[in-house]
C-alpha cells in the first residue's frame, strides 16, 4: 500500500489524504455519543464536505478539482428528483425520520450528498484518462461507482438512512438499482468531459440530464427486474 501511495502524483495524494481525512471525521461524527439525530448529523457532515471540498481545491489553487465538486454538487442536487420518484410514486425507497428537514419524501442532506461519490468518481476517471486512456477510464469509473454506490446501500441503513423496500435485494442491496448507479457514474464522467471548461449554465444542463438518465434507467430497470423478472 505504501508503495502504491509513493507512486501516486501529488494531486491524487492529495485527493486521497482530503477523502481520508473526511471519512474519519464522517466517523467520528457518526458514531461519537452526541446526542444528535442522526439526520443532522448526516446534513451536517454533507455541509462541510461541499464547504472543505471547494476550500481545498482553492488553497491548491486547482481549477480543475473545482470544476469537479461544482458539476457534482449540481447534479447532486438535481438527484433529490429520482430519489423523490423512487420514494413517493413506486414506494420503494425509504427515508424514515432522522430528525433532518425533508424535500418531499426525501431527506434534505441527500441534495448535497451525491456529490461526495459522483466526485470521486469523475476524479478517478480524470486521473485515468490522463495516464493511460479514455478506455480506462470508463472501466475505471463504472468499477469506483459500482463499490461507492453498492458500499452505500450496504453500510448506512445501519445508521439508519435510507432503505430499499418492496424489491428484490442482495443483503441491502436492491438489484434493480445497481445497473442505472453505475450509469449515472459513467454518464456523469462523459458529461462532466463536455463541459468542464464551459460555463455553469452548460454544467446545469449537462447536469440536468444526466440525472434525466438515471431517473429514466432506474425505472426501466425496476420494471424488467421486478415486474417482468421477479414477479
Amino acid at each position: 500500500m505504501s508503495s502504491l501511495i509513493h507512486r501516486l502524483h501529488p494531486i491524487e495524494k492529495q485527493a486521497l489524504v482530503f477523502h481520508l481525512i473526511f471519512a474519519g471525521i464522517c466517523l467520528l461524527v457518526l458514531f461519537a455519543p452526541i446526542n444528535l439525530a442522526v439526520g443532522l448529523k448526516m446534513l451536517f457532515l454533507v455541509i462541510l464536505y461541499n464547504i472543505l471540498t471547494p476550500i481545498w481545491g482553492w488553497l491548491q489553487k486547482d481549477a480543475g478539482w473545482l470544476n469537479i465538486w461544482l458539476f457534482a454538487l449540481i447534479l447532486s442536487i438535481f438527484q433529490v428528483f429520482p430519489d423523490w420518484f423512487l420514494a413517493d410514486q413506486l414506494d420503494i425507497l425509504v427515508f424514515p425520520a432522522d430528525g433532518c428537514f425533508k424535500i418531499g419524501a426525501v431527506s434534505g442532506y441527500m441534495a448535497g450528498l451525491w456529490a461526495i461519490p459522483i466526485f470521486i468518481s469523475v476524479f478517478v476517471g480524470e486521473r485515468l484518462q490522463h495516464w493511460y486512456s479514455t478506455t480506462a477510464a470508463y472501466i475505471g469509473v463504472g468499477v469506483v461507482s459500482f463499490i461507492l454506490f453498492t458500499g452505500s446501500e450496504q453500510t448506512l441503513w445501519l445508521l439508519p438512512a435510507w432503505h430499499a423496500k418492496n424489491v428484490f435485494m442482495i443483503g441491502h442491496t436492491a438489484i434493480y438499482i445497481v445497473i442505472p448507479e453505475i450509469i449515472l457514474g459513467l454518464t456523469a464522467f462523459f458529461a462532466f468531459q463536455q463541459v468542464k471548461t464551459q460555463g455553469i449554465r452548460q454544467k446545469i444542463i449537462a447536469a440536468f440530464l444526466v440525472m434525466q438518465l438515471y431517473l429514466g434507467s432506474a425505472a426501466f430497470f425496476y420494471f424488467v427486474i421486478e415486474r417482468v423478472l421477479v414477479s
